[in-house]
């Protein structure tokens, strides 16, 4: 598609500032964006619910914050929104597009990229690195530094597109990006492997269900954690044992059980991680939703030489192993409800109450 004939506007939910769900407006009169230099134009086809995008507008990634992920997800967080409250600590800017997930295909390119690449089915990074010019440890989120996903175009650097060659469906892709990234980024750092014995907590939700997959194609022996009532539906997942989250995890799995654990949750749970730990063993999170201040002693992580990883930032590798195993047939993400995007508070509702398995997609407008 030639840019010039793309319509003058679109659809998308625009985030007007922190608060409720009334900061979300859905608008059909957005501007279309075009690609500067170096960037793509994409055509949405499918984007997903994801926590990130809920944390920013209830500014829960403020230091003032202390409660887990769903304490305000309906609204803003008292008093959060008075200090920096993204995830960089650094101001926010209003209005923003947000959408960590996207997939399209490419309908337009800004100077200094191959025309070539129009046509191309992709997905975007959530993690973007052109923007900072590939420093490590240092990265936009899709949705957050810029614009992202939800609305009919988005535009993104064209380094941080990847094409994809999958079977899967236009919602099933629209999920991967962000809970795939982050669950791969995790077990890259940790490096986990066949040898490894890990707990996953928070095992139900799209990180967690796609840390599952991502393990067990690295041939490691993996336990989940999961409310009672989603127990079968995680071990069809792929996991060897799951457990009930109400149980003792000591008492479960004996203490100095696992080489690893991989987690999303914290809050009251996280003492125990350590216990659980062998000498030697490895912690790496990417996530907070019970609750980000956790109590630890540090004679547990000394004496036991253990290693702390946290996750962000995700080195290239991450998503060309994801393109590979899409590629390759190997990943199937659960994708629980599709709502059309005008409908984003309903499947934002849907997802603060935690009762899927997996992920929540969300379909533009076809244009």
């Amino acid at each position: 598609m030639n840019t010039a004939t793309l319509p003058a506007t679109m659809a998308a939910v625009v985030l007007t500032g922190y608060g409720g769900f009334e900061k979300l407006e859905y608008r059909t009169d957005v501007p279309t964006p075009h690609p500067g230099h170096g960037e793509v134009l994409i055509r949405v086809r499918a984007t997903g619910v994801n926590n990130t995008d809920i944390n920013t507008r209830t500014a829960w990634y403020s230091k003032a914050v202390r409660g887990p992920t769903n304490e305000g997800g309906a609204i803003a967080i008292a008093g959060a929104e008075n200090s920096y409250a993204s995830w960089t600590g650094e101001p926010f800017r209003f209005p923003r597009i947000q959408g960590a997930d996207c997939y399209g295909d490419i309908v337009g390119v800004g100077s200094d990229v191959d025309g070539r690449r129009i046509g191309e089915r992709v997905l975007v990074r959530t993690m973007l690195r052109a923007p900072v010019d590939f420093r490590p440890f240092e990265c936009w989120t899709f949705g957050s530094e810029c614009d992202g996903g939800f609305a009919q175009y988005a535009v993104a650097p064209s380094r941080d597109v990847y094409s994809v060659a999958s079977d899967l469906s236009d919602e099933e892709l629209g999920v991967i990006p962000c809970t795939y990234g982050t669950a791969e980024g995790m077990l890259l750092r940790a490096n986990i492997g066949p040898n490894d014995r890990i707990l996953i907590a928070g095992a139900s939700g799209g990180v967690g269900s796609a840390a599952i997959q991502l393990a067990k194609l690295r041939g490691a022996e993996v336990i989940a954690v999961a409310s009672s009532s989603k127990i079968s539906a995680v071990a069809r997942l792929g996991a060897d044992f799951v457990i009930d989250r109400r149980n003792n995890l000591v008492n479960e799995l004996g203490a100095g059980s696992l080489t690893a654990i991989v987690d999303l949750v914290a809050g009251n749970a996280w003492p125990d991680y350590l216990s659980l730990l062998k000498r030697g063993g490895r912690y790496v999170t990417a996530g907070a939703i019970a609750g980000p201040i956790v109590e630890m002693d540090v004679r547990s992580l000394y004496l036991k030489d253990l290693t702390l990883f946290g996750c962000t930032f995700q080195e290239d590798l991450v998503f060309e192993n994801i393109g590979r195993y899409l590629a390759e047939g190997r990943l199937k993400p659960i994708v629980a409800k599709v709502f059309p995007l005008k409908d984003i508070v309903q499947a934002q509702k849907m997802f603060i109450e935690k009762d899927f398995i997996g992920k929540i997609g969300l379909i533009p407008p076809r244009s």
